[in-house]
């Protein structure tokens, strides 16, 4: 029986090994950190949702209560 945790150290025909070998580590990691909107939950709060659309639901809840009295307070002056 082989050895499956061995590597296998053989790269492929079809790659360049010259293209491979001056890669910089994490090259785009900023730009694409940049572009990305990732919120981390606390894990109580993330307990109490089911999945990302129904943490969408409530916070659209909470900004549209949020909406309804500032238009309040404002008619209210």
């Amino acid at each position: 029986m082989a050895d499956i945790t061995a590597p296998n150290d053989k790269l492929r025909t079809e790659y360049d090994e010259s293209l491979l070998k001056n890669g910089i580590r994490g090259k785009y990691a900023q730009e694409y950190a940049d572009g990305t909107n990732i919120v981390r939950l606390a894990p109580d709060v993330a307990a109490a949702f089911p999945n990302d659309e129904a943490v969408n639901e409530a916070l659209r809840f909470v900004l549209k209560v949020m909406d309804d009295a500032r238009h309040l307070k404002r008619h209210s002056d």
